[in-house]
């Protein structure tokens, strides 16, 4: 079983840049699928990115493409989420998820993930 902690998150200005942290402890991270997705109030969970365990493969939902990265350094068992231009619409709790998996798998539905970090604001001010 994995623990999963986020940090990075913050209020930032239309425009700026966040990095998302997601700290993984309890089994090394390189074993796990990872992910991020994110929720604002009244809306459903959103696919935000995700990557698989060896870091080569990875999959971004549509509203971030060409603004967000996803990455990770498994020798730290951690993963990034790298935020540019953000928008009023990326205002959001971002969650970072996990599952076992096939070495070279993303998952992009959250229903597929089995562990979940408790969640970090990011709140952008247009």
């Amino acid at each position: 079983q994995v623990q999963l902690v986020e940090s990075g998150g913050g209020l930032v200005q239309a425009g700026g840049s966040l990095r998302l942290s997601c700290a993984a402890s309890g089994r090394t991270s390189s074993n796990y699928i990872m992910g991020w997705f994110r929720q604002a109030p009244g809306k459903e969970r959103e696919f935000v990115a995700g990557i698989s365990r060896g870091g080569g493969k990875t999959s971004y939902g549509d509203s971030v493409k060409g603004r967000f990265t996803i990455s990770r350094d498994n020798a730290r068992n951690a993963m990034y989420l790298q935020m540019n231009s953000l928008i009023a619409e990326d205002t959001a709790v971002y969650y970072c998820s996990a599952v076992e998996g096939g070495f070279s798998r993303v998952y992009t539905r959250a229903v597929s993930y089995a562990y979940w970090g408790q969640g970090t604001q990011v709140t952008v001010s247009s």
